[in-house]
């Protein structure tokens, strides 16, 4: 047996080269966090409070504050955009912190100040946001039979939760913010399996049924009135690459998706492809080139091949 002594010496000794290893500079040099001065990184804590209070304010009486009355409206919400907007002010900063290579006091006093702006410029748009979000609760009402009223499709729908992290996002993301935007809309990809980047733009009347494994890449542009059902990617054909062979960053690389457009189940669509105004794509299909407006498109029941069904729009 042996002596508790000797093992507590060998456990320290173990310890001991585990931590020189894991600060050998070869180990720690791609996973290690520089950061600008002092700066911290940004808090999952309190985006994720900045996002519960804002859906607090879009959908009132809904969540944590469902005592509200009209009385009490003007003061919870004057309370909680206060929060939000000293929450992300900071959580702003942080995120220019956390991407800068610059080490000079003044430019981190900048970023304080660009933080300051663009989290006011960002309250302003809460309206804007609260207009968007309220037609994706219709359309999720009137698109799908088994939703009883607006209040169920608000408190339970996957598709809401994650489309009102994407309309915050997706307002920070044009703002200039860094990393936050991309943050929140994880949030609600681990919560809901619906991956949307805050890059992508969405119109209005908007709905994701069932939600599961769909995915939106950063370039989509997708109109007004347009239903995904899961499993849907709008997704990248390929990744050029630069003369380094490095991936080019920011082109244009994934759908267009017009207005009124219906994408069933298990699609895939790659590419800057173009689906057309009105037109319905079946479940299971692997799409890579145009599709003209008012084109039903579905897999043949006896193979492979895609079949093109334009419509009488007479």
């Amino acid at each position: 047996m042996i002596p508790k002594q000797s093992q507590s010496v060998e456990n320290g000794n173990i310890i001991r080269r585990v931590v020189d290893e894991l600060c050998e500079p070869e180990s720690y040099d791609q996973v290690y966090h520089r950061p600008t001065l002092e700066g911290a990184m940004p808090s999952l804590g309190s985006l994720e409070d900045i996002v519960e209070r804002l859906r607090m304010v879009i959908f009132p009486a809904y969540f944590n504050d469902s005592e509200m009355t009209l009385e009490t409206m003007p003061f919870i919400i004057g309370n909680h955009l206060e929060k939000i907007e000293r929450l992300l002010t900071e959580q702003i900063k942080r995120g220019f912190e956390f991407s800068c290579e610059i080490t000079e006091r003044q430019a981190c006093i900048e970023c304080n100040e660009r933080a300051n702006v663009l989290s006011r410029k960002f309250i302003s748009t809460i309206p804007r946001i609260r207009r968007l979000l309220v037609s994706d609760v219709f359309a999720a009402y009137e698109g799908d039979p088994a939703a009883k009223s607006f209040s169920e499709v608000i408190f339970c729908y996957p598709s809401i939760k994650t489309m009102t992290n994407y309309r915050i996002a997706h307002e920070l993301y044009e703002l200039g913010v860094e990393i936050i935007p991309r943050i929140i809309t994880e949030m609600a990809h681990s919560a809901t399996g619906i991956d949307i980047h805050p890059g992508a733009a969405i119109g209005e009347h908007f709905f994701i049924d069932h939600g599961t494994g769909t995915v939106i890449g950063e370039t989509c542009e997708i109109g007004r009135n347009v239903r995904l059902y899961q499993g849907v990617t709008l997704g990248a054909h390929s990744f050029p690459k630069d003369e380094a062979g490095h991936l080019v960053k920011g082109i244009l690389r994934h759908p267009i998706v017009d207005d009124d457009v219906i994408i069933y189940s298990g699609t895939t669509v790659l590419g800057r492809v173009h689906i057309g105004k009105g037109s319905v794509i079946g479940g299971n299909v692997w799409l890579d080139h145009d599709i003209a407006p008012g084109t039903t498109v579905m897999q043949s029941s006896a193979s492979n091949n895609i079949i093109l069904c334009p419509q009488d729009n007479s």
